[in-house]
C-alpha cells in the first residue's frame, strides 16, 4: 500500500504535470487567435491591393465573409493536423513546416472556393495573394517573439558569458540549445569561424564576429570567460593552437568530446567539458580498413608478446574485437598478465592456456610455447623501453631488444607463423640511444627473416604513447601530486604523442597491409614541446604553485624525434596515416654468434651494425611519401 508521502508526491506531479499541459494548451490556443487575426488582415489587405488601394470595396459582406471563412478553416485544419495539434518550439523547423501545410491548404480551399462562387464574393487572386501575406505575417510574429525571448535570455547574469568557435552544424545546434535552455549556465556573446564567407552569419541573434586571430579582441569587446570549440571532429594540432590562444586571451577553454563519445550523436550542452590532455596531444581522428583486418585476424591464432604492457595489453583487446581463434597472452610480469585477462574476460583467475608466463630471452621456452599454441600470427611488443636506464645497462637491452626479439623470430619462424609484427619506435630513425640502436637492430632482424622465411615479417614504427605505463604524463601526475617540481630535460625538447587506442589500431591495419620487410611509420602529427605537456597537467591540476625545473638532456637524447632516417625512401600505401619504408637486413646468425659479456661492449656493437647504408633502391620505389 503506497504511504501518504509517497501519494503526496505522486499528487504533486500530476499537478505539475496538468498545469503544464494547460499552459501548453493556452500558448497553443493563443497562437491559433494570433494567426486568425493574422488571416483576416491578410484577407483586407490583398482585397485593398487588388482594387488599387480603395478602401470601399474591401469594406463590404462579401470580403469579410471570406475573411471569416479564411479563419474558421485555417483554425480548423491548424488544430486537426497543424501548428496547434502538439507542440513545437517556437520558431522550429517543424513548426515552420506545420504553419506552412496550414495555409496553403487554407489559401488552396479559398481559391477553390473563389473561382466557383457565384456570385463572385473577392476577386479570384484574393486567397493566393492573400496566403503569401498571412505566411509572412505568421512567420514574422514567431520571430519576433523569439527575438524577444533571445534578448530576455541576455540579461540572465549568471550565466557564463562564452564564445563559441565553430559556426557549422555542431556550432549551430550547441548555440541554439545555448540559448533556448535558460538551465544550461552558458550565454553566446559572440561566433568566431575562419569560413571567411560566414563573416555577416547569425544565428539566434549571435553574429560571427571573426576568425581564430580575433579570439583576445572579441574576448574583451564581449566580456566573455570562455571559449567554447564547437568542433567534435577537431585534432590535437587545432586543440592545442584554440586552448593556448583562448588562455592567452584570459579565457577557459570547452571543447565537445568526439561524436563517437557523445550517446546517439546529439549535441548538447551537457556534453561540454574542459580540455584534457588527450584533447591536447592525442586526438587523432582513425580511419580504419575493418574488412581487411577482419580477414587477417578473424578465425586465426594470434599471440602477443608482452600483453601485459600498455600497448601489448591494448593490442589484446583491440584484436579481441576481430573474433580470433584463440587470442595467447604472453608476459613475464604476472601481475600485467592478470590486468590484461581482467580487461579482456572480467576476471583474473589466470587460468586456460592462453595465458603464457614466459620470458623472451629464454629461447627454449620460447619454442614450447609457441610449438604448443601453433599462432598463424605474432604482434611482438615485449621489450625494454627507458631510455636512461638503458643508457647506463645497455647489455639489458641486446639481452631484451635485441636477443629476445631473434627468439621470437626464430620461435615463430619454426611453426611457420603466417604474419609477424614487430613493434619499433621512432627512436630506431636515426639513432643516437640505446634504446633506438636496439629497436633499429630488431627491424633490420625482421627484415632479415622476411628474405629467409615463407610468412610475411613487418615492422611498425611510432612515437610516445599518451599514458602508457613509466611515460612522461604518469611521471608529472607524480610530480605534481607531490607539489612539484616537475622536471623537463631542456625547453626546447619535443616529441610525437599519440593515444594507445589509435596506436594499436594503426598496428592492425599495418600488419594487415604491410609489405614484407619493410617498416609501416604510423602518422604521429606534429610534435608537441614537452614543457606545454607539463603546464597542461599543471593547469588541469588547478595548483598554482608548481615549479617547472629543467635538469638538462640525457644522454643519447635529442631535442627533437624524427620517424624516418635520412636515408630512407618512403613509399605511400593504401591508408594516409600509414607510410612504408625499406629497412636493411641484418644476418641474424651473425647476432647469435656475437658474444657480449659487459654492457660496454653490447653498446658498441649495437652502435656500429644498428644504422649500415641503405641498399641501392631503384628509382620506382622511390616516393616523397607523405
Amino acid at each position: 500500500m503506497i504511504g501518504a508521502p509517497t501519494r503526496i508526491a505522486h499528487q504533486g506531479a500530476f499537478v505539475r504535470l496538468w498545469t503544464f499541459l494547460k499552459r501548453e494548451r493556452l500558448h497553443r490556443s493563443a497562437w491559433a487567435v494570433i494567426d486568425a487575426l493574422i488571416w483576416f488582415a491578410a484577407i483586407l489587405l490583398a482585397t485593398w491591393l487588388r482594387f488599387d488601394f480603395d478602401l470601399e470595396p474591401v469594406l463590404v459582406g462579401g470580403t469579410l465573409l471570406v475573411a471569416a471563412v479564411a479563419v474558421a478553416l485555417h483554425v480548423a485544419v491548424g488544430f486537426f493536423a497543424g501548428p496547434y495539434a502538439v507542440s513545437h518550439q517556437r520558431g522550429s523547423f517543424e513548426e515552420s513546416s506545420d504553419i506552412s501545410r496550414t495555409v496553403a491548404i487554407t489559401a488552396a480551399g479559398l481559391a477553390v472556393w473563389a473561382f466557383a462562387a457565384s456570385p463572385l464574393l473577392v476577386p479570384r487572386s484574393v486567397p493566393l495573394i492573400a496566403g503569401a501575406f498571412a505566411l509572412t505575417g505568421m512567420f514574422a510574429g514567431r520571430f519576433l517573439v523569439r527575438s524577444w525571448r533571445d534578448r530576455r535570455a541576455g540579461s540572465r547574469r549568471h550565466q557564463r558569458r562564452v564564445i563559441v568557435f565553430g559556426a557549422g552544424n555542431a556550432g549551430r545546434r550547441l548555440l541554439r540549445s545555448m540559448v533556448r535552455d535558460e538551465q544550461a549556465g552558458y550565454f553566446p556573446v559572440a561566433l568566431l569561424d575562419d569560413d571567411r564567407s560566414k563573416r555577416r552569419l547569425r544565428i539566434d541573434g549571435v553574429r560571427v564576429r571573426g576568425t581564430r586571430e580575433d579570439i583576445a579582441e572579441v574576448a574583451r569587446a564581449y566580456d566573455a570567460s570562455a571559449l567554447v570549440v564547437a568542433l567534435p571532429s577537431a585534432d590535437a594540432a587545432l586543440v592545442r593552437e584554440l586552448s593556448e590562444a583562448a588562455t592567452a586571451a584570459g579565457l577557459d577553454t570547452l571543447v565537445l568530446p568526439p561524436l563517437h563519445d557523445i550517446i546517439g550523436g546529439k549535441l548538447s550542452v551537457q556534453d561540454l567539458r574542459d580540455v584534457n590532455l588527450e584533447d591536447i596531444l592525442g586526438r587523432q581522428p582513425i580511419v580504419l580498413d575493418t574488412e581487411v583486418i577482419a580477414g587477417q585476424i578473424a578465425g586465426r591464432r594470434v599471440l602477443v608478446t608482452g600483453a601485459g604492457g600498455s600497448i601489448g595489453s591494448e593490442l589484446c583487446r583491440q584484436i579481441a574485437r576481430f573474433d580470433p581463434a584463440k587470442l595467447y597472452l604472453l608476459d613475464r610480469d604476472e601481475s600485467g598478465l592478470q590486468a590484461t585477462q581482467m580487461s579482456l574476460t572480467g576476471q583474473g583467475l589466470l587460468e586456460g592456456d592462453e595465458i603464457v608466463l614466459a620470458d623472451i630471452r629464454d629461447l627454449d621456452t620460447l619454442r614450447e610455447v609457441f610449438g604448443s599454441a601453433a599462432p598463424d600470427i605474432v604482434f611482438h611488443a615485449a621489450a625494454l623501453k627507458h631510455l636512461p636506464l638503458l643508457e647506463s645497462f645497455p647489455l639489458e637491452a641486446w639481452k631484451s631488444n635485441v636477443l629476445g626479439t631473434l627468439n621470437v623470430l626464430t620461435a615463430a619462424a619454426e611453426v611457420g607463423v603466417g604474419t609477424f609484427v614487430n613493434i619499433s619506435t621512432d627512436k630506431a630513425a636515426d639513432p643516437t640511444c640505446v634504446l633506438g640502436y636496439s629497436k633499429r637492430t630488431a627491424e633490420r632482424l625482421t627484415a632479415d627473416f622476411s628474405h629467409t622465411q615463407p610468412g610475411r615479417y613487418v615492422s611498425v614504427r611510432f612515437g610516445n604513447v599518451l599514458g602508457s605505463r613509466g611515460s612522461v604524463v604518469h611521471l608529472f601526475t607524480a610530480q605534481i601530486e607531490r607539489g612539484g617540481p616537475v622536471t623537463v630535460t631542456h625547453p626546447d625538447v619535443e616529441r610525437y604523442f599519440m593515444l594507445i587506442p589509435e596506436a594499436c589500431q594503426l598496428v592492425l591495419e599495418a600488419g594487415s597491409i604491410g609489405a614484407d620487410g619493410e617498416v609501416m611509420v604510423l602518422e604521429m602529427g606534429d610534435q608537441v614541446r614537452i614543457v606545454d605537456v607539463a603546464t597542461t597537467l599543471i593547469a588541469m591540476s588547478g595548483r598554482k604553485d608548481v615549479e617547472i625545473r629543467y635538469t638538462g638532456l640525457r644522454p643519447g637524447e635529442k631535442l627533437t624525434e624524427e620517424l624516418f632516417s635520412v636515408q630512407e625512401p618512403k613509399r605511400r600505401t593504401a591508408n594516409p596515416l600509414l607510410t612504408s619504408v625499406p629497412v636493411p637486413r641484418i644476418d641474424a646468425s651473425a647476432v647469435r654468434g656475437a658474444r657480449l659479456l659487459s654492457h660496454d661492449g653490447a653498446g658498441s656493437w649495437m652502435r656500429e651494425v644498428a644504422c649500415p647504408p641503405l641498399p641501392h633502391v631503384p628509382a620506382s620505389r622511390r616516393s616523397s611519401g607523405s
